[in-house]
């Protein structure tokens, strides 16, 4: 079997499932200063953090580390100050002045269907790598197998629906940190935690609950997803 990445899936959704508002609602932040700063923290102990091209459209996230400390332990290491940016398109359709682009100055990966690589390359080549993602649908699994040889061996995944289904249904997943927040959506129209689809957890296959924290007023529920799941925590 190809080598791949420790693969880490890093949620936060309400009680009802939901990662967020309905499209024409405000952001919606789902967890707590205290948690933000635990996922800077695993984030800042990984080597790529991946987002799908929908959240990088929706939420503008920066994804870098931002506390000083954490940089310096991560160039003391031989590290950059900030992970590698992982992002995947169908259609290249993403802006180049995105905080994902221009934010630190860390390589950012765009890994992008095989029928929108040219457009890709013309729109993001300044700003990204650019790459072929081997289909009309960008292979998860050739993906990891490709950062791994990039030399990425801690990914750290974090969202949106559609990325965590992909991760999930193809079985690349080590381990899944979910924050539950303590209120609920209640509008179908949101983004779920996943998509349908078949996972290798099911009834008879239960997840293995690893550890559940008390976070403020939200729970961190961690569950080991395979043998390779580390039970270290990074933040």
């Amino acid at each position: 079997m190809a080598e791949r990445p420790y693969t880490l899936l890093s949620c936060g959704m309400s009680l009802d499932g939901y990662l967020g508002s309905p499209p024409s609602g405000q952001r919606l932040l789902l967890s707590n200063d205290a948690d933000f700063d635990r996922v800077e923290g695993i984030r800042s102990g990984c080597d790529a953090i991946l987002v799908g091209a929908a959240t990088v459209r929706r939420d503008n996230p920066r994804l870098t580390v931002r506390t000083p400390a954490r940089r310096r332990r991560r160039v003391a290491r031989g590290l950059p100050a900030t992970p590698v940016k992982v992002t995947v398109t169908g259609g290249a359709d993403l802006d180049a002045c995105a905080n994902f682009f221009v934010a630190g100055n860390g390589e950012k990966l765009v890994y992008c269907a095989t029928g929108a690589v040219h457009r890709a390359r013309s729109r993001l080549g300044r700003v990204a790598t650019v790459v072929d993602g081997g289909g009309p649908r960008v292979d998860v699994r050739g993906m990891s197998e490709d950062l791994a040889d990039r030399g990425v061996r801690r990914l750290m995944v974090e969202g949106g629906g559609t990325m965590h289904t992909q991760f999930l249904t193809a079985d690349l997943a080590d381990e899944l940190q979910l924050v539950v927040a303590p209120f609920f959506v209640g509008d179908s129209r949101a983004r779920r935690f996943v998509d349908d689809g078949v996972f290798p957890w099911r009834a008879d296959r239960r997840a293995t609950l690893a550890d559940v924290r008390r976070i403020g007023d939200v729970v961190l529920l961690r569950y080991a997803l395979s043998g390779r799941f580390c039970p270290e925590d990074d933040a």
